[in-house]
Parts: C-alpha cells; sequence; structure tokens
C-alpha cells in the first residue's frame, strides 16, 4: 500500500483563551487552513470554543475544528503558541517572564517532539523572550520559530500614518523593529508612501509622537475593553496564511538574531522573509546610525530581561 498523502492543512493552536479563540476563529473565517486543534488545559474551554465556531462552519470555508491534547499536534503544519498568564498588578515584566518561561518548558519540548518539522508561531508574551525560550528548550531550528513580534506594532503604525495623511494602511512603507515592547524603533528613514517619505508628505506629522500613539495603542484598547485579542488574530492569521501559501513576503517578525547591525544572541523583530519553512531569508535596509543606536538598545533590553531568568 503507498503512503497516504495529506489532505489539507492543519494549525495547531496552544492555548484557547481569548487571543487563541480569536486566532481559531479568525483561520476558519479566512479559510486559512482545513483542519484546527485547540488545546488547553482547561480542556471544556477548548471544547467549548471548537464546538462554538465548528457549529458556524456552514457559513464559511470548511473547516474540522476540534479540541485536543498535546500529541494532536502530530502532523501540524503549524503551530500557534499562545500559552502563559497575562501580567497581574504589582508584578514585574520579569516575574511574567520568568512565570512563561516555565510554562513553555513544560510544555513545548512533548510539542516539538510531537510536530517536529512545523512552523511554530509565537504569541505569547513577552514575545520575544518566549521565542527565545522555545529555541533553548527544543530542538528546532531558528528558521522554524517565528515571533509575532513587531507584525501588530507595524499594523498600528501603518494604520495611524495612513489616519494622518488620507491614504490606504495597504500603502503605508513602514516598520515597527526590535522589541515587542517599550524599546521598539521606528526607522523613520525607510518610511514611505509611493517612494515619498511621511515628512516630505506631511511636514506637519510629529513622528516622535506617532510612534508614542505605537507603543501605547495595546494599553489604550486594554485599559477600555480589558484585553487585545481581534488585531492581533488578524495578525497571526497573515503569518500563517504567509507560510502555508509559500508567500514569500517580508514581515516584522521575532526570530534568533546574530550578527545583525551588531546583534546577536536574541529574539527581536526585524525584516525577515517569511515562506512555507518559516524565516527563509532577511531584508536589511540601510539604516542611520541613530537608527542602529536605537536597534542595539533595543536588543539590550531584552538581553537585560534575558540575564536574570533561568531557561535549565
Amino acid at each position: 500500500m503507498g503512503e497516504v498523502t495529506k489532505k489539507g492543512t492543519k494549525i495547531s493552536i496552544l492555548g484557547a483563551g481569548n487571543v487563541g479563540a480569536s486566532i481559531a476563529f479568525t483561520l476558519a473565517v479566512a479559510g486559512t487552513c482545513s483542519e484546527i486543534v485547540l488545546i488547553d488545559i482547561a480542556k471544556d474551554k477548548a471544547k467549548g470554543e471548537a464546538m462554538d465556531i465548528r457549529q458556524g462552519t456552514e457559513f464559511c470555508s470548511p473547516v474540522n475544528i476540534y479540541d485536543g491534547e498535546y500529541e494532536d499536534c502530530a502532523g501540524s503544519d503549524i503551530v500557534v503558541v499562545t500559552l502563559g498568564r497575562a501580567r497581574k498588578p504589582g508584578q514585574t515584566r520579569l516575574d511574567l517572564a520568568q512565570g512563561n518561561v516555565d510554562i513553555i518548558k513544560s510544555v513545548m519540548p512533548q510539542v516539538a517532539k510531537a510536530a517536529p518539522d512545523a512552523v511554530y508561531v509565537i504569541v505569547s508574551n513577552p514575545v520575544d523572550i518566549l521565542t527565545y525560550a522555545i529555541l533553548k528548550c527544543t530542538d528546532l531550528s531558528p528558521s522554524q520559530v517565528i515571533g509575532s513580534g513587531t507584525a501588530l506594532d507595524t499594523s498600528r503604525l501603518c494604520s495611524f500614518i495612513a489616519d494622518k495623511t488620507g491614504v490606504n494602511t495597504q500603502s503605508v512603507n513602514a516598520y515597527v523593529l526590535g522589541e515587542h515592547g517599550d524599546s521598539s524603533m521606528v526607522p523613520w528613514s525607510i518610511a514611505n508612501i509611493g517612494g515619498v517619505s511621511i515628512s516630505d508628505l506631511a511636514p506637519d506629522t510629529d513622528l516622535d509622537q506617532l510612534a508614542q500613539d505605537m507603543r501605547v495603542a495595546g494599553a489604550e484598547v486594554i485599559k477600555r475593553k480589558g484585553a487585545t485579542f481581534y488585531a492581533i488574530a488578524l495578525s497571526v492569521n497573515k503569518i500563517c496564511d504567509t507560510v502555508l501559501r509559500d508567500q514569500k513576503t517580508v514581515l516584522p517578525v521575532s526570530t534568533l538574531i546574530n550578527d545583525k547591525y551588531g546583534i546577536s544572541d536574541v529574539c527581536l523583530s526585524l525584516p525577515f522573509i517569511v515562506g512555507r519553512k518559516g524565516i527563509e531569508g532577511e531584508v536589511l535596509p540601510k539604516l542611520t546610525d541613530d537608527e542602529v543606536a536605537k536597534l542595539q538598545a533595543s536588543s539590550d533590553a531584552l538581553k537585560e530581561i534575558l540575564s536574570g531568568l533561568k531557561f535549565d
């Protein structure tokens, strides 16, 4: 009997909270894949989310969505990681990081064993730290492990620039690089609309204020509704679609950096070419000296956190 040919594409989602469930819903509505498995230690939550989406699939592309165990990640094309806890009042960022690193250490080795050839899309925060942690506790290659990084930050920035200039968001060419967090930086020297710099097109624009608006955008949503999950779900769907369609799209995502802009041994976001195998290349723009310094400062901020964590 010949080898059975796999039909369709499979995405496993670790964590069925607001973010994981929103990603599953977005994948289903977009028709990104044909099979979705939701996995959570809260088994009823995962089952309920899968049931809720499955009962509406008559109205979108056919998708087989169900709940499962870690071993059900076997055969996945992509594993989306949303594991971890949200930051609590009075909890330091370092405390949050270590707690979520511990969760990653307890779960990811068995998941990586079940799905050694999958591309992993990391969404849990702090995303750059946990992307690094997954590489430390598994045998996965850096090209397989993609942190969602500054993809969402970039979308937020482009939306603000679009609002300011009156053009479609997709006509804005700009990036947020570095950490998905307070030390992120915007290389304004390469930002443009139709080849025209933002400063030339809208000379009264306060670029520093736009960058600050981007940094606090998530917090502004959290202040009003308690959490963010729709926009991150859309950004993760874009990453997954790019992988499954082998689009070779340039996206600002996080992965292990070595000898780029004087930065090594840390995960942060740069413009990478994303395709079926994960990270398949890079597009490293020429930055000004000041921009390189800001990117290096972002790296240093992440390394300071990494230095206080236990990965063993």
